[in-house]
């Protein structure tokens, strides 16, 4: 089969070498993200398979949350990222200098409208993308998780 009739496995060599060059170039890397103001690397869950997947995602910080958005180039459906992310919210992050365990969270309503408005701002091709396609674009919010040791060091002053 050629490669014409598998663009899912075309998409995959391209993330898979995306991640790659993250992670040996500090998170710096060429192509159709060179120049992009911020990039993570999020690892999800397979909703079926249970395997681990790493998708490269451009990103806002907001207020110490990542902000990502399941733009799939404007297609009519949403990504495979996204349905693992429903399915599982416990995600990994990786920024540059940083690899932290994260909870995503859909965001709707006035913030969704907002945060889509911040990211557009950034990334201009997420309204392009929103034209191209009838469903709303999810807006994806990932906030770190706290450490178990954080967390219980928290407890144990609140007296809990």
């Amino acid at each position: 089969m050629s490669d014409a009739r598998r663009p899912a496995e075309q998409a995959s060599r391209r993330q898979q070498h995306v991640v790659a060059e993250f992670r040996a170039r500090a998170g710096k890397v060429g192509g159709y993200y060179q120049g992009m103001s911020l990039l993570l690397l999020l690892t999800t869950t397979g909703a079926r398979s249970g395997k681990r997947r790493v998708t490269p995602l451009t990103c806002l910080d907001s207020d110490g949350r990542y902000v990502v958005t399941a733009g799939n180039a404007g297609a009519r459906g949403n990504p495979d990222w996204y349905y693992n992310l429903l399915a599982n919210p416990e995600v990994t992050v990786e920024i540059v200098g940083d690899t932290f365990s994260a909870t995503a969270a859909v965001v709707t309503g006035a913030e969704r409208v907002e945060l889509f408005r911040q990211y557009a701002a950034v990334y201009p091709q997420l309204t392009h993308y929103q034209r191209m396609t009838s469903r709303a674009i999810p807006i994806v919010v990932l906030t770190r998780a706290l450490e178990r040791s954080t967390a219980s060091r928290m407890r144990s002053r609140s007296g809990r």
